[in-house]
């Protein structure tokens, strides 16, 4: 039994010395999509709305 205690002691020291390492996790946030509604450019020709990325 002593020898089952002082293996869980060491492996949850070196779980906690993995976990304290690893620091925070930063997650780059996904660009949004965005309508762009549809326009009159030059020449009064008609362009139509599209999806795009910000």
């Amino acid at each position: 039994m002593r020898r089952y205690l002082s293996v869980f002691l060491i492996a949850l020291a070196v779980l906690g010395g993995t976990l304290a390492q690893t620091g925070c996790i930063v997650v780059a946030p996904r660009p949004a999509r965005v309508w762009v509604p549809g326009y009159w450019g030059p020449s009064h020709v008609w362009v139509g709305g599209y999806w795009r990325y910000r």
